[in-house]
């Protein structure tokens, strides 16, 4: 899995920068703006959006604002705030992949099409289900590891 992330995050990237560049360069130097390029860039850019948030999920990297374990001043305590941190992950990325749901529905039922290009704009729309569906799952299964390690394992606070 990390493999596959690793390449289409790179292959993403370097598509939204070439495709970035090639417009600067026709617009600025050459004078002459590229149609329907604003359109094209829709699609990888929500695509790397979404698949490097999964991949922060994945790796459990996402930016985080631990205040809490300032004060907290043993490793049972900070886990039992990340255990509450994870389920109101779950509920929130939930709730968010409910509504996304109804949106993926909408947009497979409508099937619009991009002004210039005449791209089915579902291709780029799709991309917020799929990746909250990931995120979901993965803030599921730190939930599930933690709660784990919560009440499976043996104590060992050691106190700060």
């Amino acid at each position: 899995m990390e493999r596959f992330f690793k390449y289409t995050l790179t292959v993403l990237i370097s598509t939204v920068a070439a495709m970035e560049f090639y417009q600067v360069v026709m617009r600025y130097i050459m004078e002459l703006p590229v149609m329907g390029l604003e359109e094209l860039l829709v699609y990888p850019t929500l695509w790397l959006y979404f698949l490097g948030s999964v991949n922060a999920s994945r790796e459990d990297t996402q930016i985080k604002a631990n205040v809490l374990d300032v004060f907290l001043k043993t490793d049972r305590a900070k886990l039992i705030v990340r255990v509450i941190a994870d389920l109101l992950s779950v509920i929130v990325a939930s709730w968010l992949t409910y509504w996304a749901f109804d949106y993926f529905r909408y947009a497979l039922r409508v099937w619009k099409e991009s002004p210039t290009l005449y791209i089915p704009t579902f291709y780029a729309e799709c991309a917020l289900f799929i990746g909250l569906v990931f995120m979901t799952c993965y803030a599921a299964w730190y939930l599930v590891q933690n709660t784990r390690r919560l009440f499976v394992e043996p104590s060992s606070d050691k106190g700060a």
